[in-house]
């Protein structure tokens, strides 16, 4: 499905890496884990803004591009991530956690290689906005609200948690609050009038 020619690679994961970056003052002494680092296009974006980061995943797709010695595949159905605990300043995961059934098993992970005053940063799709789509990707298993994220976190012994929704539009990443406001509002007018078929294709109104 992620192969290069149907889905070829763009200028956005690095867009989005500098702004995480910024926002979460991340800088070259972190050292950072990403799970779920697919074809590696967020760990490159890292690792080539200086970052000492480290990808897992059950393909070694990432290889092709990221440092090959930093990219190790396990099942994580089966496997602990392969670090000792209190490892990582940044734990980064996009599109990651909905695809699988008992993911409080991927927050426990999380929490044990996490130094104390590390971060996690987790982008997953929000059911309120993909719910009539979210199981077109099979792989798909267990979708999140903003309460059920929250609540896991909490569970898992996190502390100062945030959860907000996030719209991944380069244009929306450093653009000022009232421009912002008036963007989402244009969009929610579009999703309203939309056809639900032009919706699977029209990133504005699908992904958040």
């Amino acid at each position: 499905v992620y192969n290069e020619k149907d889905r070829p690679f763009t200028k956005y994961p690095n867009q989005l890496i500098k702004y995480l970056i910024k926002r979460y003052n991340i800088n070259a002494k972190h050292k950072l884990l990403e799970l779920g680092c697919g074809r590696g296009e967020f760990l490159y974006a890292f690792q080539s803004l200086g970052i000492n980061g480290y990808g897992v995943d059950i393909s070694d797709s990432a290889k092709k591009i990221c440092d090959k010695e930093k990219i190790f595949c396990i099942d994580f159905l089966k496997e602990k991530i392969p670090f000792e605990d209190n490892s990582f300043d940044v734990v980064y995961s996009k599109s990651f956690i909905e695809h699988f059934y008992y993911p409080e098993e991927i927050f426990k992970e999380i929490y044990r290689v996490l130094k104390p005053s590390g971060i996690i940063i987790n982008l997953t799709p929000d059911w309120e906005a993909v719910y009539k789509n979210f199981y077109e990707d099979f792989t798909h298993r267990t979708p999140f609200t903003i309460d059920s994220l929250r609540d896991i976190y909490l569970i898992h012994n996190f502390k100062e948690v945030k959860v907000e929704k996030f719209k991944q539009l380069p244009i929306l990443l450093n653009c000022n609050f009232f421009l912002k406001i008036l963007i989402y509002f244009f969009l929610k007018k579009i999703k309203i009038l939309m056809p639900n078929f032009l919706k699977k294709k029209f990133k504005w109104v699908r992904f958040s």
